[in-house]
């Protein structure tokens, strides 16, 4: 089983203005003038951490890294203003024309791999290929799967939680009820509600319970951030036309590309990867059999470094089902 990479310092950060008040911070890692890359992460509203760079053997790749707008250390924090799915795919190409590349490896994971599709089929020009981890298709069928009913049978205690900090009245559509309290509500009110929201996605999101995720997810700048924008985009469902990814995958046709998910992953269903996969006819598909959703399972951890140590052309290591 192969993992990740060596800890790696970035070679350069910095903020790039993107407008709209806006800062997104960025780093550079491995190798510049190797083979271009950017990860995009997950959430909406997480950011990105050190592990992530691990994806990338250092020596081969010219990584780039940021966090979107309102997450991690981007400014204004956990702001919804300006900041939608087109916002980001200009932001992503800002990045790409500040350092000069024609084309670059796409990774992105969860909302990251709903991003990487949207900016892949609107620049299709400019992706050379598309690593995809734990497909969200960021469609009505997914949001209700994951915040109506479905994932609710799965962890049902997590999910009286996760519904009781709604009155009854409103359950119907829970993320339009977060979603206005957390435009409401301030100060500790407003923290609450976004702990309730965070928490359910971090207690669902592998496949073994992780008592230091569930606890993390209460750190206040991150519980509020992750719940502000994630329920700002879900309930303008992620600013896309229904099942347009899906619809334009036709625009991937000279993309190669791997897909990774996990049999058990319960934020994203198992069928997003499916049905990306039989659109896409350059595309491969792992469906990893001991994974949920997160990255650093170490089964869909493997398939990733396998796969964007394939595309940066380091011979393949023969895994164990070889």
């Amino acid at each position: 089983m192969r993992s990740l990479y060596p800890e790696i310092q970035p070679g350069e950060t910095g903020y790039l203005d993107v407008g709209d008040g806006h800062r997104v911070y960025y780093e550079r890692c491995g190798t510049p003038g190797a083979k271009p890359a950017i990860f995009l992460h997950g959430g909406p509203g997480t950011g990105i951490s050190p592990q992530h760079r691990r994806l990338f053997n250092p020596d081969r790749y010219d990584l780039i890294l940021f966090d979107q707008r309102g997450c991690g250390k981007s400014t204004p924090h956990a702001s919804v203003r300006c900041n939608t799915t087109w916002h980001l795919i200009e932001d992503i190409e800002r990045l790409r024309a500040m350092f000069g590349f024609d084309k670059w490896l796409v990774l992105g994971g969860s909302w990251g791999s709903t991003l990487a599709l949207a900016y892949a089929q609107t620049h299709p020009g400019r992706v050379s290929e598309l690593v995809l981890r734990g497909v969200f298709l960021g469609d009505q069928a997914s949001l209700d799967w994951f915040y109506r009913f479905g994932a609710s049978e799965i962890f049902p205690h997590h999910w009286a939680a996760f519904s009781g900090a709604i009155p009854p009245e409103e359950r119907n559509d829970l993320i339009a009820a977060y979603d206005r309290r957390l435009t409401a509500l301030e100060g500790a009110a407003q923290l609450e509600v976004a702990r309730a929201w965070s928490q359910w996605e971090a207690a669902t999101v592998s496949l073994l319970p992780d008592p230091a995720r569930e606890e993390s997810a209460r750190e206040a700048d991150y519980a509020r951030a992750l719940a502000r924008i994630e329920t700002h985009y879900f309930v303008n469902r992620c600013w896309l036309r229904p099942d347009a990814l899906l619809k334009d995958a036709t625009r991937l046709a000279d993309i190669p590309g791997i897909i990774v998910h996990g049999r058990y992953d319960i934020c994203c269903s198992a069928r997003n990867a499916w049905e990306l996969h039989r659109r896409w006819p350059l595309s491969e598909l792992h469906m990893i059999e001991d994974g949920g959703h997160v990255f650093s399972e170490p089964g869909i951890t493997d398939r990733l470094i396998r796969a964007t140590d394939r595309f940066a052309g380091i011979a393949e290591i023969p895994s164990p089902t070889n």
